[in-house]
């Protein structure tokens, strides 16, 4: 039976194709969701982007038909933009005024007062819901095609029990067939004894060869290394050129953006395997104009840039302690030494950037980019859309390697959630993918108050 789907203003601005998958029943919009429209669409992050693609949109259809009698839609239903409250009152409950969100459960109302059709409010929001419950109205979230549910998150890793003979072969000689096991590209693996859970082997499945191959867990990088299996398995895959794109998840201070920016200054600074480290973060909400905080453009991203010259700063610490400059190293940081300028190390993370070796930046201005032959890490990625995350990785070269690192229990957009979110779907999406790499990453390291309060708050 065909229903009238009556839609919420952030929904299409989740999804400005959401009125094209409700198959052969109405999609019915307010005048009151074309109004918000109106304002969004002068922002110049995500939501302007999917306010002015939704509203280009729906004018194509007007230019087949009338939308306030139905226009028809591919998948056989009808487009319908309603407008006529009438003279009854918005809503049975006059507290709940005339706002926006008041108006477009009128029209949800009227609907179905007037119509036999059953009618069905969509929103994602959570309270707008609740008050279409109260007033008498069927009400459903939206989720997107490419929504992952906590439960269903790939977490990168699987414990398999094998008896102590196979991991001590595993030990010796460094690879395990793989066949049986149903593993995918990439996903780390711990071998544990059956009988001794304690005796344990750390490895990754590479699918290519289709062997579990050992990891290299006492890696050092300027000073940093893992300090438990989950990030020795993302280093493994942060220093792994054949991994061209990895997503590291966790929670606060299980190491997410050290290991990614310490990883990145060894690939880029010893191994040479990159031209650069790009270190981004997207403004909240994403794309938000900083002209409006003083200085250059340096001075307006610091902010927003300051954990990652916090972690720059501690990488730089750990690795010399002070910083100078050798006239006969091109400029390179290294130890102090005897007859060597020292220097502040604000400066030495200075003078990276001069050298052209770090680059730090907001995702603003990345749309339109080529980034050949670079490290890019992109911070505080749960706050990405999907389509966000598609255009930053289209961004890449030849011979670049995009790092995403985030806590999708930690989202700031307003529109996204755990399931929409750019990173978790991103993860998810590129589990099957040779070139891709995934971890969560579960025990905090940053300090044992930085944990509890982790766990506890």
């Amino acid at each position: 039976m065909k229903k009238n789907f009556v839609f919420d203003t952030n929904v299409l601005l989740a999804d400005p194709h959401a009125i094209t998958k409700f198959e052969d029943n109405n999609v019915v919009i307010p005048i009151t969701v074309i109004e918000e429209l109106d304002k969004f669409k002068r922002d110049l992050n995500a939501v302007g982007r999917s306010a002015r693609e939704v509203t280009r949109m729906i004018d194509k259809y007007r230019e087949q038909g009338d939308l306030t009698k139905g226009v028809p839609l591919e998948s056989g239903g009808m487009l319908r933009v309603v407008s006529d409250l009438g003279k009854e009152p918005p809503l049975p409950f006059p507290t709940l005024g005339k706002t926006a969100d008041s108006l477009i459960l009128a029209a949800a109302l009227l609907l179905k007062k007037r119509e036999d059709l059953p009618v069905v409010f969509v929103t994602r929001d959570i309270n707008l819901r609740i008050r279409a419950d109260a007033v008498g109205l069927k009400a459903v979230t939206y989720e997107e095609e490419d929504s992952v549910s906590m439960e269903e998150m790939y977490l990168g890793q699987v414990d398999i029990k094998v008896s102590g003979d196979v991991v001590d072969a595993f030990c010796k000689s460094g690879e395990l067939k793989g066949d049986g096991y149903n593993l995918l590209p990439n996903q780390c693996v711990t071998l544990i004894d059956e009988k001794d859970p304690a005796h344990t082997a750390l490895g990754r499945y590479h699918h290519p060869e289709g062997k579990i191959m050992a990891i290299v867990a006492d890696t050092d990088m300027w000073g940093i290394r893992a300090r438990n299996p989950e990030q020795s398995f993302a280093v493994d895959m942060l220093l792994d050129d054949s991994i061209q794109l990895v997503t590291l998840v966790g929670k606060a201070g299980t190491g997410k953006t050290l290991l990614a920016i310490a990883a990145g200054l060894r690939k880029v600074m010893d191994d040479n395997s990159y031209s650069k480290l790009v270190v981004a973060r997207p403004i909240v909400p994403f794309g938000k104009d900083i002209g409006f905080l003083p200085g250059e453009m340096g001075e307006k991203l610091r902010p927003w840039m300051q954990p990652v010259f916090d972690n720059l700063e501690f990488i730089l610490t750990s690795r010399s302690g002070d910083v100078e400059t050798d006239p006969k190293s091109s400029g390179r940081i290294g130890k102090r030494g005897g007859g060597k300028e020292k220097r502040p190390l604000s400066e030495g993370i200075r003078q990276l950037m001069d050298m052209g070796m770090i680059e730090v930046e907001a995702l603003t201005y990345i749309r339109g980019r080529s980034m050949p032959r670079q490290y890019i890490i992109i911070d505080e990625a749960q706050n990405l859309t999907n389509r966000e995350v598609k255009t930053i990785i289209t961004r890449a070269g030849e011979g670049t390697k995009v790092v995403f690192t985030g806590d999708p229990y930690q989202i700031d957009n307003p529109f996204l959630d755990f399931s929409s979110s750019g990173l978790t779907v991103l993860a998810e999406k590129f589990k099957g993918e040779d070139l891709a790499g995934h971890i969560t990453l579960v025990r905090g390291e940053r300090s044992p108050l930085a944990e509890l309060a982790s766990n506890k708050l």
